[in-house]
């Protein structure tokens, strides 16, 4: 059984696959949903937490497929991902 839920709330070395991009009506949301797709950070791409900021756990370093990004808490909540059983919280 997998768990899905906000990339903002994963934790260092959870591992799956982005389900959902975006999802907000607000101009804001809409314009990070569109710099996120950009970045390759698609329905189907495999994500994984590779380091966490010192304080607040924030930014934090993604590998996205075959590349590394670094992204705010609050940018990574407008990712849903389901991950995988054995690192799910």
């Amino acid at each position: 059984m997998s768990h899905t839920r906000k990339l903002s709330l994963a934790r260092q070395g959870d591992r799956g696959v982005i389900v959902q991009v975006g999802g907000h009506d607000d101009e804001h949301a809409m314009e990070l949903e569109r710099r996120l797709l950009e970045l390759g950070f698609v329905e189907g791409a495999c994500v994984e937490l590779l380091h966490e900021g010192l304080f607040g756990r924030d930014p934090i370093a993604l590998k996205v497929d075959d590349m590394r990004v670094a992204l705010r808490r609050h940018e990574a909540a407008s990712l849903t991902v389901e991950f995988e059983p054995a690192r799910a919280a």
